[in-house]
């Protein structure tokens, strides 16, 4: 426990801020840990400073197993009662940024590699340490990996579940929609086309859309949706605006297409046009990726369970995950995992962010149990 502690001080002491600061000196860290343990340690990444840490052991013939959690953090913000860098333990709580979100499963998945490592007899197979960089923001570094197509056959995604297993997540499409009209002086609007009037009348439109949608209906994650996040227009405060941005946020379920979720949006635009709305999209913004899930019966998901039920989780049933993760990118290269990991995600992303310490101990235990149960005796 001391140094499962001692490893999750030094990981929340990285100040890691997505966008702001980098990965590169956490990734460093953590690849110093991965190669004490002897893994054969490669850093890639899709920028400067923004590297992959990919530690392998190979031990014998079986599937390639991965745990993967991020190394970035969202900002800090206000409201934090000290430094938000430096771990604290209140009460059986371990407090600092990341900490829940998700470092606490980065550390819990380091000390389970070493306790793999140290019964290697016991188990057949590749297990990998995958700490990627950029979740937070689009999960560039995830993408970055996928593109390289490497051999993954299991996954563990450490995100804050309170240790349940998510077997299923929401994915997101995000177009920039630019509805048009004319400029012309203020004080002669009528002369002009204002494009937020014109907005409005586009609205009751995106609303039916989202309205259609509650037709859809996945068992964990519930209903797609379509909403406006950003509206931005006008130039000056005596000038009509002849452009008005607005942001759509498209939430999608497992078994949704993409490409129909698109085509959708596009279509409805076209129909604006019979109200005399002429609309665009503009660009689509990126975000972390499409929806996914792992069937109930896996035995990957079975695993998951089983450890549940063996450490201490109440209720270890599959559950859903309204937002999106690293996931997606896996299940695109052809692995089958869970989600999975201490915490809770209603105090993620916010100040005085904590894991309660016994679920970080019974994350290691979790880990170490699915990893045994897929690798080959």
């Amino acid at each position: 426990m001391q140094r499962l502690l001692h490893t999750l001080e030094a990981l929340v002491g990285f100040d890691t801020q997505n966008p702001d600061r980098t990965e590169a000196d956490c990734a460093a860290w953590v690849a110093e840990q991965l190669r004490a343990l002897g893994a054969e340690v490669s850093m890639e990444g899709f920028a400067p400073g923004r590297p992959n840490v990919i530690g392998r052991i190979a031990n014998g013939p079986g599937p390639v197993f991965a745990f993967n959690t991020h190394m970035d953090v969202v900002p800090a913000g206000a409201g934090w009662l000290a430094d938000p860098f430096r771990l604290r333990r209140v009460d059986g709580r371990l407090i600092g940024r990341g900490a829940c979100d998700a470092k606490g499963a980065l550390a819990a998945m380091l000390e389970a590699i070493a306790t793999l490592v140290a019964e290697r007899e016991k188990w057949s197979g590749t297990l990998l340490g995958v700490f990627v960089a950029d979740e937070e923001a689009s999960s560039r570094g995830a993408k970055f990996l996928a593109a390289q197509r490497p051999r993954i056959d299991l996954v563990v995604v450490g995100e804050p579940s309170g240790n349940a297993p998510i077997i299923a997540h929401k994915g997101s499409l995000r177009p920039m929609v630019r509805v048009h009209g004319t400029t012309a002086h203020s004080g002669t609007p009528d002369l002009g086309v204002n494009a937020i009037f014109q907005a409005g009348r586009l609205l009751p439109r995106l609303a039916a859309l989202h309205a259609g949608l509650r037709e859809v209906s996945h068992p964990l994650v519930g209903h797609p949706s379509l909403t406006v996040t950003r509206a931005q227009a006008g130039i000056a405060d005596n000038i009509v605006p002849d452009a008005c941005d607005l942001l759509l946020d498209r939430r999608l379920v497992p078994g949704e297409s993409e490409a129909a979720a698109r085509q959708a949006i596009a279509d409805a635009l076209e129909a604006a046009r019979a109200d005399g709305v002429e609309a665009s999209i503009t660009e689509w913004r990126p975000t972390t990726g499409g929806a996914a899930e792992t069937a109930p019966d896996h035995p990957i998901v079975q695993a998951a369970m089983a450890a549940g039920r063996a450490h201490g989780v109440a209720d270890p049933t599959p559950i859903g995950f309204q937002g999106a993760c690293d996931f997606v990118h896996f299940r695109s290269m052809g692995a089958e995992g869970v989600v999975l990991g201490p915490g809770d995600l209603a105090v993620a992303h916010k100040p005085e962010e904590f894991v309660p310490e016994a679920e970080l101990a019974a994350a290691t235990r979790i880990y170490h149990a699915i990893a045994r149960a897929m690798l080959g005796a």
